[in-house]
């Protein structure tokens, strides 16, 4: 509501808020929520929101504004109390400290209420103005509608080439087949965003998690503007965050009802490989007279081998723990359902 601010557990504001008087909140229930994460975006937020506003009320639907700041020093919090206290379409949650962009719009979509929801950074490179576009691109029969900035306006060796890298692999390893998996400006049904779980810098592969639900993904070009002002919060360090979430997505993707079947894959290789270790470390001993059990080839071939043995077979008791705590889940959340029905008989 315009003046609240909204914030997530344990990250409340570390400072108190002001109670302004607001508007009164609008009466009909937002079809389209807006989320825009912001860390230290003073310099832009009162144009994002004016380009915002204008955009939505071009739209023609009721619809709110969910402003995430995570945990802006430079007075961008001052601005968007501001700016809710005066329009009331705009929420506010606010971040003690800064969670991270993945974080910021876990919070965003648990607060949003509308059946359609957008998402969109908040540095004013992308354009509000394609919001509508997406919406009615969404309205075809999709579940998810990816913007695509065909001509982006950053720089080639920090920005553009190491995207270009990371949407190839992420396209091939998890079978999104879209041009731009990191472009923030998407639009989604509700419950594409309700039904996942985010974590670490999960933001970048939504596309691909919405894959994994069985959703109908599409794609749009959409414009991309240079930075009017402020810093860019990423660097050629976040390459190796994606490589290390790229592997867990894959998971996530096929193997997150039957976890033991990937585990069961990773220790194969090593199960096979234990055999041949001793197996050589066997027929190089023999060659000699006897055992010669403290040759240190025969030694180095025989560790080896226990070692892949030892290491495969804990993996395959992880895979194994897996499964069994998805099973128990399940099972739970079956009881649950079936006694919360038979309690409101």
């Amino acid at each position: 509501m315009a003046g609240q601010s909204v914030s997530e557990p344990g990250a409340q504001p570390s400072e108190p808020q002001p109670v302004a008087p607001a508007p009164a909140a609008p009466r009909a229930r937002p079809v389209v929520s807006v989320v825009v994460p912001i860390y230290n975006e003073r310099e832009n937020v009162e144009a994002l929101h004016e380009a915002l506003s204008y955009a939505m009320e071009q739209l023609g639907r009721p619809y709110e504004i969910v402003l995430v700041d995570d945990g802006s020093r430079d007075g961008t919090r001052d601005v968007l109390r501001a700016l809710a206290a005066a329009d009331a379409h705009l929420r506010l949650i606010l971040f003690r400290r800064n969670y991270g962009q993945t974080a910021a719009m876990a919070a965003g979509f648990a607060a949003c209420r509308g059946r359609v929801i957008v998402s969109m950074d908040g540095d004013l490179q992308n354009d509000p103005a394609d919001i509508g576009r997406l919406v009615q691109k969404l309205e075809q029969g999709y579940d998810v509608v990816c913007g695509w900035r065909r001509h982006r306006q950053d720089r080639v060796a920090t920005r553009l080439l190491p995207s270009r890298i990371a949407n190839i692999l992420i396209a091939r390893v998890t079978g999104a087949r879209i041009h731009d998996t990191g472009c923030s400006l998407k639009a989604y049904r509700g419950w594409v965003v309700r039904s996942l779980v985010l974590y670490s810098d999960m933001h970048r592969f939504l596309a691909a998690l919405g894959v994994g639900l069985g959703a109908r993904i599409a794609e749009l070009p959409v414009r991309h503007h240079p930075r009017r002002a402020g810093k860019s919060k990423y660097g050629l360090g976040r390459v190796f965050r994606v490589l290390a979430d790229l592997v867990g997505i894959k998971m996530l993707i096929q193997f997150a009802a039957h976890p033991i079947r990937w585990f069961t894959l990773l220790s194969l290789p090593l199960f096979l490989l234990s055999p041949m270790m001793f197996v050589l470390g066997f027929v190089k001993a023999t060659r000699h007279q006897g055992w010669v059990w403290f040759g240190d080839y025969d030694m180095a071939a025989v560790a080896a081998g226990a070692v892949a043995l030892l290491t495969a077979a804990n993996v395959f008791l992880l895979g194994f723990l897996a499964e069994l705590q998805v099973k128990v889940s399940k099972f739970f959340r079956q009881r649950i359902s079936i006694t919360a029905r038979e309690a409101s008989r």
